[in-house]
């Protein structure tokens, strides 16, 4: 896990808990997400916000697995970010989620609301490796749209049950469903889906 000295406040923060704030005219640093915070309700005039560092929350998914999430806070202007995210060789991966609310609104609150979210989507399984590889198990997917370095940003590497699946594969696993229709719908990774 790579760490970073924040350039507001001098500690030493995990990579993944910081954030490249500045313009082009006055520059970038790089602060944690604490001084970003506080940086962003500044700038927007919001006197009570309050930066929550909250604890990694673990959960299992409907297989019994255990996944832990880290929790991180983004105040974003008008509304607040809350993330939770799985590590993967220390940088976020696997099952990622995000809520969005607004910035007055008790963050424990979110906090509850974006648990209920993540335990929504740890109880289904979308896919499963099987005799031929990667199988769909019902009609439907649901996952996260991904850069796949392999194919150096021409194809996508997708996410589904916080597992990175390449493009290929998942159009091998269509294959079973050939003649058939299908809609592909995207939405914002805040949505529930």
């Amino acid at each position: 896990m790579s760490e970073i000295v924040c350039e507001g406040c001098g500690a030493v923060t995990a990579g993944y808990d910081t954030v490249n704030y500045g313009s082009i005219d006055v520059g970038y640093r790089v602060l944690c997400s604490r001084c970003f915070n506080s940086e962003v309700a500044t700038r927007v005039g919001l006197d009570k916000f309050e930066h929550v560092r909250l604890e990694p929350v673990k959960l299992s998914d409907c297989n019994g697995v255990m996944h832990e999430f880290h929790l991180r806070t983004h105040l974003l202007g008008d509304i607040v970010s809350l993330e939770a995210f799985e590590l993967r060789d220390g940088a976020p991966g696997g099952y990622e989620f995000q809520i969005v609310g607004d910035p007055s609104e008790d963050l424990f609150s979110l906090c509850g609301r974006l648990v209920e979210k993540m335990r929504r989507a740890l109880a289904v399984m979308h896919v499963r490796r099987g005799r031929l590889g990667l199988e769909i198990i019902e009609e439907t997917v649901r996952g996260r749209i991904g850069w796949d370095d392999a194919a150096e940003g021409r194809l996508p590497l997708v996410t589904i049950d916080g597992q990175e699946f390449s493009w290929d594969e998942l159009g091998h696993a269509l294959m079973c469903f050939e003649g058939w229709q299908f809609k592909l719908e995207v939405a914002d990774r805040s949505n529930e889906i």
